[in-house]
């Protein structure tokens, strides 16, 4: 993500739907300044949702990581028998 799309609320609050169609265009955030200094970012709906999801999997990535730091992750073939067993138990298969 670039953050090169510098714009005053000024310009905002003379063109919000023209700047809202260049956020969702160029696929980049626009940042809003007041008074010289960054304040707020203009962001299209598909670029927040796409930040929140890619957000979200590093959480995951990083709640792992400590998980298997502190000793309790399992390893992929602790994890094979894990989910085999629990096949077994309900009577199934498991097909790899």
């Amino acid at each position: 993500m670039k953050l090169e799309n510098i714009t005053p609320i000024t310009e905002l609050k003379r063109d919000a739907a023209g700047l809202i169609e260049k956020a969702a265009r160029e696929q980049s955030p626009i940042v809003i300044t007041q008074n010289g200094r960054a304040t707020a970012v203009l962001q299209d709906v598909r670029s927040y949702e796409a930040d929140q999801q890619k957000m979200a999997m590093m959480q995951i990535v990083a709640q792992s990581e400590g998980e298997i730091g502190a000793g309790r992750g399992l390893s992929l073939a602790q994890h094979h028998k894990r989910i085999d067993a629990l096949f077994r138990k309900h009577g199934h298969k498991r097909q790899r």
